[in-house]
């Protein structure tokens, strides 16, 4: 390489290098160092208490009860979320009737298109207005309305929704941690899962679009119905896609702070009574906890621990899905 090209490069990267560097690599490190001491976030004064902060935190049975739900939203919101979204692009992008002009999907796949993906362009608090006024524990609630005026529900007994702390199946304990899903987690879940699978539906589609049609019209000829057609062509095609899908559905899963905030109860959202706490909401609300003089450092603990489960899910994600035959077309 030329000195001059070399230096035309490296006066491209110095600046963006030095800002990652500054405003994410020295953030990072400042909060692992954080985490080993017991720095109150006010005073200068902090003592090194090395991995006390890692040992009291994976015995903080709240803690242990968030990173359950995390588990919970982990197993079911990215599974749920592709297969919707798969199953759309599918229908309309091949899902038509066949004629003599090929496979078509289905006539107005744009519309739905956009109807799907519209979610995506809603802020998150106005998500949380919108779902809250729905899963409202009254008779001013939509479904409980619903649900009143057809007479399935009694008016002074309604349905309490994001109120509801019981699990819909018995809990597991395994020692401290504990598996279980709440009702009010079970319908963040849901409201995560419509606000999820436009945006994916929109990648998937496009993918599949990406795929010649000959390769569905001679699948067409040789007798595969849609269901074969499907998982024996278009599936293997798009695993690269679904991989990519799975690591940001499960990162996303692993945060989940925005919707437990604004729609659950309590200071620091997590409510009623930790049943959707989650660990990035439990670490923001012990972050300036008045009660504990080292807060801000465990709270540092809890981010630290957060990060690496989340490069361990990455990496053992990419790993599974990874595949030495890539597929050409």
């Amino acid at each position: 390489m030329s000195f001059g090209r070399a230096r035309f490069i490296f006066g491209f990267l110095v600046a963006p290098i030095v800002l990652y560097a500054v405003y994410v690599l020295y953030p990072y490190g400042q909060t692992a160092y954080y985490s080993v001491t017991d720095f109150s976030g006010f005073s200068p004064d902090y003592a090194y208490v090395g991995f006390g902060n890692y040992v009291e935190l994976f015995s903080d049975d709240v803690f242990l009860r968030a990173l359950g739900h995390n588990v919970v939203v982990l197993t079911v919101y990215p599974v749920v979320t592709i297969l919707l979204a798969l199953f759309f692009a599918f229908m309309l992008n091949v899902g038509g009737r066949g004629d003599k002009a090929g496979v078509r999907g289905v006539r107005g796949s744009a519309v739905y298109k956009f109807i799907f993906f519209f979610p995506q362009v809603l802020s998150i608090a106005i998500v949380a207005v919108i779902w809250r006024r729905v899963f409202q524990s009254n008779d001013g609630g939509m479904i409980n309305a619903l649900l009143m005026k057809l007479g399935l529900v009694e008016k002074d007994k309604p349905l309490l929704f994001l109120a509801e702390s019981d699990s819909v199946f018995p809990p597991i304990h395994l020692g401290n941690f504990t598996f279980e899903a709440p009702v009010v987690l079970v319908c963040l879940i849901l409201i995560a899962i419509w606000g999820g699978v436009g945006f994916y539906l929109i990648l998937f589609s496009a993918a599949m679009q990406s795929i010649p049609k000959d390769i569905f019209e001679a699948a067409t000829l040789d007798g595969a119905t849609r269901v074969q057609t499907f998982f024996r062509v278009t599936l293997p095609l798009l695993r690269e896609h679904v991989s990519v899908a799975w690591v940001y559905l499960g990162i996303a899963a692993l945060d989940f702070y925005a919707l437990v905030v604004g729609m659950t109860p309590g200071p620091g959202g997590g409510g009623p009574n930790d049943a959707s706490q989650v660990m990035s909401s439990y670490m923001m609300s012990n972050a300036f906890r008045p009660s504990r003089f080292d807060s801000f450092a465990f709270a540092c603990a809890m981010g630290v621990s957060i990060a690496i489960l989340t490069l361990l899910f990455a990496a053992a994600q990419m790993r599974l899905t990874r595949s030495r035959d890539k597929l050409e077309f």
